[in-house]
């Protein structure tokens, strides 16, 4: 069961602001389902790899989980290269680890939708949306808004929640998907909303791309 709570998603994108829009939330440029593996034509920009040789790719360096929470993350890389058709791809997992179910918040971003790195390089967007993107590139052409509303589900005990995100490049940025190693931390919060106490922290992911 999915439950919503009205909240403005402060802590979305390692400490990026998210502008409040009109029943939205809304993000300015910086700076003013599963699929097959395949080639991209790059654009070359931050050393992304040459035209042809496909990518740039994922590597999962860590998974950090929330201290003293149930609810421990893991991620797999589904599609480790960008293509022509679709941007690299990962699955969130998060595992409920104790012996009774738990109420997960907020439901996105525990799952690093909408969740930017911490150089607002990077963005991971739910793998089911269509979004502003240059096709083979994967840079966003424009900002993506999100609802302002907090999310929960609930994880049964020994149970799990899964999805998959896919790896965008932030607009504005010069490189389509910048080479480098890139840290993402999203908030995750246990309990029902208003609830006390409601255990809350972050869990972290860093990536590579090469």
């Amino acid at each position: 069961m999915v439950t919503t709570r009205r909240r403005y998603l402060s802590g979305i994108g390692g400490g990026s602001a998210l502008l409040i829009g009109a029943g939205c939330l809304g993000r300015d440029p910086p700076g003013g389902g599963d699929g097959d593996d395949g080639g991209n034509d790059s654009d070359g920009a931050g050393g992304t790899r040459p035209e042809g040789t496909g990518g740039p790719g994922i590597t999962v360096v860590s998974v950090d989980a929330a201290d003293g929470l149930p609810v421990v993350p893991s991620v797999e890389v589904v599609r480790e290269a960008a293509t022509e058709e679709s941007p690299p791809r990962i699955r969130t997992v998060l595992e409920n680890t104790s012996d009774e179910s738990v109420t997960v918040g907020e439901g996105r971003a525990v799952h690093l939708e909408y969740v930017y790195d911490d150089t607002d390089a990077l963005v991971f967007l739910p793998s089911d949306g269509g979004y502003p993107a240059e096709p083979g590139c994967w840079r966003l052409t424009d900002g993506v808004a999100v609802t302002e509303e907090f999310r929960t589900f609930e994880i049964d005990a020994g149970g799990s929640s899964s999805r998959t995100v896919d790896l965008y490049g932030a607009p504005g940025e010069d490189a389509c998907l910048p080479v480098g190693e890139y840290r993402f931390e999203t908030p995750v919060t246990i309990g029902d909303p208003g609830s006390d106490p409601e255990q809350s922290g972050r869990w972290g992911l860093t990536i590579l791309l090469e």
